[in-house]
């Protein structure tokens, strides 16, 4: 058993600080060598998908590259996000591009979908089949042009995540993103094509869903055209788009 110690998240190790410490516990301990997280069983391990290799053809350009106040490309925004949160964080992009074209973190790690061209259900399977190197027991399906959802948000989905469970988002009545997958159901994900996404895996596995309602609009705010970027003047918040796929 470890020798940890911990009195809040509930650990120390000689008052020095983990590299790898957890996010949820001020006292930055290591989850995963924790071994109250382990015994509550309070600490589902996530992986985090963020699918970013589609056309974009209403925005009128690669929005993907589209910049943000501070300079920095939407995708960018959108996977930051998702780091702050989750470990291991895969970007899927289109063959031939880089981690570097989009100014992600040289570490982000990359998985080409070669028929992206094809439609999101080949994207989202590109990634689910990566996925097989994964000791985690969910994944969550993030888009790349939604770069406004709450960390916290994205805490209590993961919260209820567990690998026989579909987590989904709701903010004022309406389904958000993202969505996470259980591990069960990750054989039904790298089957997927088309565009319809993962829809037709929640629809027949509804009796596996759990809805968690969540005070943060970021779970419904896309981009699809300019109009929906960022305006300028504080106070104002983009327009709220039908949600689309997984």
């Amino acid at each position: 058993m470890s020798t940890w110690q911990c009195l809040h998240c509930l650990m120390i190790r000689n008052n020095r600080w983990p590299d790898h410490a957890c996010r949820d516990c001020p006292y930055r301990c290591n989850r995963r060598q924790c071994y109250l997280h382990q015994a509550s069983g309070s600490a589902v391990s996530v992986v985090a998908l963020v699918l970013a290799a589609g056309s974009g053809r209403r925005f009128g350009a690669d929005k993907r590259r589209a910049t943000l106040a501070d300079g920095r490309s939407l995708l960018a925004h959108s996977v930051e996000r998702a780091r702050a949160v989750f470990d291991d964080v895969r970007v899927v992009l289109r063959a031939g591009e880089w981690s570097e074209d989009f100014g992600l973190p040289a570490d982000c790690r990359i998985i080409v979908s070669p028929d992206a061209a094809s439609g999101m259900g080949h994207s989202l399977a590109a990634g689910a089949r990566s996925l097989g190197d994964s000791q985690a027991q969910a994944v969550a399906i993030l888009l790349g042009d939604m770069p406004w959802i709450e960390a916290a948000s994205l805490r209590r989905l993961a919260e209820a995540a567990s690998a026989s469970k579909i987590v989904l988002p709701r903010h004022a009545g309406q389904q958000g993103h993202p969505v996470i997958f259980g591990r069960d159901f990750w054989p039904a994900l790298g089957q997927l094509a088309g565009d319809e996404g993962a829809r037709a895996v929640v629809r027949a596995q509804r009796d596996c869903c759990v809805v968690v309602e969540v005070e943060d609009a970021g779970v419904l705010l896309d981009v699809d055209t300019p109009q929906g970027l960022p305006p300028p003047h504080p106070g104002l918040t983009p327009p709220i788009h039908p949600t689309k796929g997984p």
